[in-house]
């Protein structure tokens, strides 16, 4: 093989890994839970101060 980039099948591989990754993240943050985290440490953030 030689050195000059991907291949057709590293670049579809790698593609598609891109996307599963896409995917987790989009059901990670698109939880609930990510929504009342972040909405708590935002509430904290701006009362610490006072």
């Amino acid at each position: 093989m030689d050195d000059k980039g991907m291949t057709t099948a590293e670049y579809a591989i790698g593609t598609l890994a891109a996307a599963g990754l896409a995917t987790v993240l989009l059901v990670l943050l698109g939880g609930d839970w990510v929504r009342d985290l972040l909405r708590g440490l935002l509430q904290q953030a701006l009362t610490t101060g006072t």
